[in-house]
């Protein structure tokens, strides 16, 4: 589990492998540091285990199902991605609750900026957005946020100087992929109330299928 808040910007040095059997190297010096085979972290808000580790660098591998959901499979050598370890039980949950796992893929729709800070409007499918709240929780390339404004296929957040220096979303522009992933309790609340009784089969609550 995660927070959504990012530890350092790492970078992409290696690429093997195919859409079906991939393999990354990522240069990220503070999350290598402690970083053991079979730990989990967080790659552009992407749950992915390590499996080597070399000085400040760490590999992972991803499969078809991760790169088809995420922007995992558009990533050069070069390119920058957010980083962060998982939480530990003694931890601050400074942002919310982050499996790691996307739901689906995100487009940054226009930039506005204001004195200190940038509202970022992002297209989402419609498939996500019913999970999506003013004033609730997501998280984009993995940074937790705030919703901050809410239409007809798309969704708002303010970016803070922080997060715009220290993140990629200070870089991406109009037309780029961002991963989403959306408040994992809001899915589960979703399925409580349209399933019933797992046990039966037979709708309890009277609400849904």
């Amino acid at each position: 589990m995660f927070t959504g808040i990012v530890e350092e910007l790492g970078e992409l040095v290696a690429i093997e492998g195919d859409a079906d059997d991939g393999r990354l190297t990522v240069r990220g010096p503070k999350v290598a540091e402690d970083a053991v085979h079979g730990a989990s972290i967080a790659v552009d808000g992407v749950c992915l285990t390590v499996t080597a580790v070399d000085g400040d660098t760490f590999t992972v591998d991803v499969m078809r199902e991760t790169f088809d959901r995420s922007t995992l499979a558009k990533l050069t050598i070069g390119d920058a991605v957010n980083l962060e370890r998982a939480v530990r039980a003694s931890d601050r949950l400074g942002g919310h609750i982050v499996q790691g796992h996307v739901d689906g893929v995100g487009t940054v729709v226009s930039r506005t900026p204001g004195s200190r800070w940038e509202v970022v409007r992002i297209a989402a499918p419609a498939a996500l957005l019913r999970y999506v709240a003013e004033k609730g929780s997501i998280a984009v390339d993995g940074v937790s946020l705030t919703v901050s404004g809410l239409g007809a296929g798309w969704f708002e957040v303010s970016l803070i100087p922080t997060t715009l220096e220290l993140t990629t979303l200070g870089r991406r522009q109009p037309g780029d992929g961002v991963n989403l992933e959306v408040d994992v309790v809001a899915k589960y609340v979703e399925r409580l109330l349209t399933t019933g009784d797992s046990t039966t089969g037979e709708n309890t609550t009277g609400v849904g299928a």
